[in-house]
Formats: structure tokens, sequence, C-alpha cells
């Protein structure tokens, strides 16, 4: 296993922009608190302030497993199938945030696709490390 390998490298490439999705969206929640008033800690206010905190959240709240699942699929299973599913992940977080910023209710489209992705990714990291351990002598 090499860590430059092209498909190490692409998963590498999701997860810094899983980093860049999560940084743009908290910037996105920093504007919405500077238009519509909303001081720290305060984490209510108008639909739009709320909404924005809301993908933020839900996004941070599903990168740890997102990029362990990430991860130990590459390493124990495939990683250019891995950085795929990551890539369909991120297009679904991005589906889900522009969903939730038209209306509450059109974001589920996106936040199916990056379930979806999630629970192939862990799928595909427990049949990797499973099949793994059993050929350990």
């Amino acid at each position: 296993m090499r860590l430059t390998a092209p498909g190490f490298l692409l998963v590498a490439l999701v997860s810094l922009l899983a980093l860049v999705l999560l940084i743009v969206l908290a910037i996105n929640v920093s504007r919405q608190r500077g238009r519509h008033g909303v001081a720290p800690p305060g984490m209510s206010g108008p639909p739009e302030f709320e909404c924005a905190f809301r993908i933020h959240a839900n996004t941070s709240e599903f990168l740890a497993p997102f990029l362990a699942a990430l991860w130990l699929c590459a390493i124990y299973l495939q990683p250019l199938a891995a950085a795929i599913l990551g890539f369909i992940w991120l297009v679904g977080r991005v589906v889900y945030a522009l969903g939730y910023t038209a209306a509450p209710g059109k974001r589920l489209p996106g936040f199916g696709i990056s379930m979806i992705a999630l629970v192939l990714l862990i799928l595909g990291a427990l049949f990797g490390v499973v099949s793994a351990w059993l050929r350990v002598p």
C-alpha cells in the first residue's frame, strides 16, 4: 500500500474538499449571524440563519463518520471505490445545503444521496476489515 498511489491521492483530495465544504458552511453561518444580528452564543433567529446553522451542524455531525469510513474503506478495500463514494457524499452534502437553503423540505434528496454513500463506505470498510482479519494467520 502506497499512500501516493492515485487512488489514495483521490481519497486525500476528497477529504480536503470535505474540510473546505465545512469551512464554507461555517463562513455562511457567520455571514448569516451578521446579516440578521444573531449574537453568539445565540442559536435561534430568522429562518435563514437557522437553516444555515443546521446545514453546518448536520454536516459537522456526519464528517467524523464519513472520514473514518472513507479511509478505512480505502485502506482495507479499494481506494478508488472509496474516493468515488466520497465524492458522491460530497455532492450529496452540496445538494443537501442548496435544498435546505431553498426550503427545509427540499433537503431530503441531498441527505439521501450522502447517507447512501456513507452507508456504502461503512459496509465497504466493514467488509475490507473483516476480510483482512480472516486472512491473518
